[in-house]
């Protein structure tokens, strides 16, 4: 169970996330493609370590792997302008995983869909 103070530093690590790719990291190179979203933040109670939830909306696969590789290998830089955006003594080490939630919940809807339409098939038959 996280501490009030947890959630609330995860919830502004979000947010400082967010900003940093979406303006230093974007102007910086111009291999960020697509919509990047920060879906979430979980930092250890220790504050020596944060899991970056990032769900990307691209053209492709191609080019939605190629942003979260970039993001990925931009980790080190993203920590540093957290660094002077965030006003606390240490700043975490970053790692960033997929958030498939997005892509799970569509394809739910696509199955629902499917068996709804067979029902209705089926009634009219």
């Amino acid at each position: 169970m996280k501490s009030l103070r947890g959630e609330r530093l995860s919830a502004e690590y979000q947010k400082a996330v967010y900003e940093v790719i979406s303006t230093s990291l974007k102007n910086k190179t111009n291999n960020i493609k697509g919509l990047v979203s920060v879906t979430g933040a979980d930092v250890s109670p220790d504050l020596k370590n944060a899991k970056i939830y990032v769900s990307i909306l691209a053209k492709n696969d191609e080019e939605e792997k190629a942003t979260f590789d970039e993001i990925c290998a931009h980790a080190g830089f993203i920590r540093h302008e957290l660094a002077h955006m965030m006003r606390s003594r240490t700043v975490p080490e970053l790692r960033f995983f997929r958030d498939e939630s997005m892509d799970y919940g569509d394809k739910i809807d696509r199955l629902i869909k499917e068996i709804s339409e067979k029902e209705n098939g089926e009634n009219n038959q």
